[in-house]
């Protein structure tokens, strides 16, 4: 799981890959409408504008490469930085450039920055809610096919740490994989004998029984599925320290502190990407 300080990190190549099959799955064969209006020489400006109050991510990072990529002499200002709270009617970013070329990025540019933002916000209101605890809010591989990248950047923009990023990223024992092996413990072992010493397991639970087995085997962090509070308290107070523990399963705003009130150390929340609501943004046209 990455640290909250890392949130900066968005790889360029990854990005510029991603960013450019969006233009091209949204342009196609050229954009009729804005190619038949204008020609290249034509130029404007136009703000991309808050309509709501939420936490900004993406205006710089991911909205202006997309112009960018779109045109590189398109000229960015006045960007908000990733993590701000802005109210409606902020601007987020200023872009100038040949008019056709404004016009082929908008889309991609506005939705990418509405669905971050949203991913941030709402990680935002997770971690506000867990403050007064020692615990980490992470997301989960519950994302957007196509846009892992970018989603699990925008958890790290709102407070909130990533869990694995796919499946080669480390080790987790769930329940189809004890459903197939035939136990927890053979699961362990078997992993235990065939990965790395470097490499840290995970077992996922969601019975105290389970988690007297995954620690009787030695797992290094503990999921705790699906528990209660009052069940995750037993839970943690067995492990004592011996294993990090982690809550998954069902957690939402309304039931996030009293799961951090536990004694956790990690609450996965699969909704920071898969419900969170896209903010409401939009460009306005000046021409120049």
């Amino acid at each position: 799981m990455r640290r909250r300080g890392d949130w900066k990190r968005l790889d360029s190549l990854q990005l510029h890959t991603l960013l450019r099959s969006f233009l091209n799955e949204d342009i196609g064969h050229g954009d009729i409408s804005s190619e038949s209006l204008f020609s290249q020489d034509d130029t404007g400006r136009a703000i991309l504008v808050s309509r709501e109050s939420f936490v900004a991510a993406g205006a710089g990072s991911v909205a202006a490469e997309v112009f960018l990529l779109q045109n590189p002499d398109i000229k960015v200002s006045d960007v908000v930085k990733d993590s701000t709270p802005v109210a409606a009617g902020d601007t987020l970013l200023c872009v100038s450039g040949p008019v056709p070329d404004l016009l082929k990025a908008e889309r991609v540019a506005l939705n990418l920055l509405q669905r971050l933002s949203g991913i941030a916000t709402i990680t935002a209101a997770f971690v506000e809610k867990v403050k007064p605890y020692p615990v980490r809010i992470t997301d989960t591989r519950k994302t957007t096919p196509g846009l892992r990248l970018l989603e699990k950047y925008a958890v790290r923009v709102g407070g909130g740490a990533n869990h694995r990023f796919n499946l080669s990223d480390g080790v987790l024992i769930k329940d189809n994989h004890i459903a197939a092996c035939g136990s927890l413990s053979r699961a362990v072992r078997t992993l235990r004998a065939n990965v790395p010493h470097t490499l840290k397991i995970e077992v996922e639970t969601d019975t105290l029984e389970q988690v007297r087995e995954a620690l009787d085997c030695g797992a290094d962090i503990i999921m705790l599925d699906n528990m209660r509070p009052a069940q995750l308290r037993q839970a943690v107070a067995m492990i004592d320290g011996r294993a990090v523990t982690e809550a998954s399963g069902g957690v939402t705003l309304d039931t996030v502190a009293a799961i951090a009130a536990s004694g956790v150390d990690v609450i996965s929340v699969g909704a920071l990407t898969h419900s969170a609501p896209s903010c409401d943004v939009g460009m306005d046209w000046a021409m120049s």
